[in-house]
């Protein structure tokens, strides 16, 4: 099987227009002057680096307050599992299943998605290839769902307009949380899914020679 890589063609990570080229220190793509690269420079190193950091941060994601409420009432610290338990309790079961799966269970199911694809990279596995395509690109469509709390705390925030008898406050679980997500989605970016099929074009390429 002929593939674009044996054919010495580069696509451009920029603008996307695939070019012909040796993939040199100084290849660059003739429409918009991007450097080419048969596959992204580091892209195995920079995701396993963003990964970690992520992991790090998911556990203070979830378990420091997301949100401080301040009113008449008193003071009430909110993390995101105490907010679906509520939720749950009185009786918006629906509402606290979608917080569950988007704020909890979707950016842990995204860590460990990157991580397999990286492992299974770095050992040039030559399984299920098409599989594990499809599991990448499923990780960068549900992306940007996981920022549902952000949301929800940005939207409190903005709607209690009376401050003297009510204030909502971003907690330190809301910057963690972000900062989970928004790594998630750079270790995504940088991972070149293009390394999975690497191991079929050598062994291929081998079979030619």
């Amino acid at each position: 099987m002929t593939t674009a890589r044996a054919l010495a063609l580069l696509g451009c990570h920029t603008c996307g227009l695939v070019s012909r080229g040796g993939g040199g220190a100084h290849a660059a793509c003739p429409r918009c002057g991007t450097a080419l690269h048969a596959r992204k420079p580091d892209s195995l190193a920079r995701t396993w680096a963003l990964l970690i950091a992520a992991t790090v941060l998911y556990v203070p994601a979830n378990v420091l307050p997301i949100m401080h409420t301040a009113s008449i009432f008193g003071t009430q610290s909110d993390t995101i599992m105490s907010g679906v338990v509520y939720l749950w309790v009185t009786g918006s079961w629906p509402l606290a299943i979608v917080v569950f799966v988007a704020s909890v269970f979707v950016p842990l199911a995204k860590l460990l998605a990157l991580a397999y694809l990286a492992v299974t990279v770095q050992r040039g596995s030559a399984r299920a290839h098409g599989e594990r395509l499809r599991l990448y690109r499923l990780v960068e469509l549900v992306g940007r769902w996981s920022m549902l709390d952000i949301f929800v705390v940005a939207l409190l925030a903005a709607l209690v307009q009376l401050r003297s008898l009510a204030e909502v406050v971003p907690g330190p679980g809301a910057t963690a949380f972000g900062a989970v997500v928004v790594l998630t989605m750079l270790a995504a970016m940088t991972f070149d899914p293009r390394l999975i099929w690497d191991d079929r074009d050598d062994s291929t390429e081998r079979g030619n020679g």
